[in-house]
């Protein structure tokens, strides 16, 4: 026995063939459409699971902490190589170094490179220029000008504030002062105060060879009566 046709509520009639193949493909493009949204939903949530699991069990590595470098060490195996005694300043505790290095310009003529982490986390480098020409300071410098002077532990410097220059970089503040062959130069972003005390270390070293010290541009320096500020 045939069914008997379906009765459409809306019609108050049975539908026609017409519309009942139009209501099944109607249902069958919505049932794939929501097969299709399901099937993307679970494939992105598949995705997302497997890109956790992987952050979670694949081991990354740790940053290797920054290298610390015993200066001393360093300058007793150099020292051979340059007849003027390398600077090895002795430094109060929380002072690290993360680099030392000799690079040698030409015959009889090097830089002595430390590099400080002081103890504010701040950069401070001494270069010490072994034979170097006057125009050393502008090599390091470039045009930079003194922009006063002091003296540390009686060594004579020529200071060179740059904090409020555009970009100064590891060149925010300067010391320098020469002493007969060598050139000294300290420059970094630390306070002045820490900049002071790496000064009065590199004095102590310069005291156990009396020298007579002299600023590095005595024409253009102001005062040596002036005093670190501390920050």
């Amino acid at each position: 026995m045939d069914k008997a046709p379906r009765i459409v509520a809306e019609l108050g009639r049975p539908e026609t063939p017409a519309e009942t193949a139009a209501r099944r493909a109607e249902n069958t493009r919505k049932h794939r459409a929501n097969q299709t949204v399901r099937n993307l939903v679970l494939a992105l949530a598949s995705s997302l699971g497997i890109v956790a699991l992987l952050v979670l069990v694949v081991v990354r590595p740790e940053q290797a902490p920054l290298a610390r470098v015993n200066w001393a060490t360093v300058a007793a195996q150099y020292q051979s190589q340059i007849a003027e005694p390398l600077a090895t300043p002795i430094l109060p505790p929380g002072w690290t170094a993360n680099s030392a290095t000799l690079q040698t310009i030409a015959p009889g003529e090097a830089n002595w490179r430390i590099g400080f982490i002081t103890p504010t986390q701040q950069y401070v480098e001494l270069v010490q220029g072994i034979g170097s020409s006057n125009g050393w300071f502008v090599d390091q410098l470039g045009r930079a000008k003194p922009t006063s002077a002091t003296t540390i532990d009686g060594v004579a410097w020529q200071v060179y504030d740059r904090r409020e220059a555009q970009d100064p970089g590891n060149y925010a503040y300067s010391l320098g002062t020469s002493v007969e062959m060598s050139r000294y130069l300290l420059h970094g972003t630390a306070p002045n105060a820490e900049v002071a005390t790496l000064a009065a270390a590199v004095a102590a070293g310069i005291a156990a060879a009396p020298a007579k010290t002299s600023p590095v541009t005595p024409s253009a320096a102001p005062s040596p009566s002036a005093t670190i500020k501390s920050e």
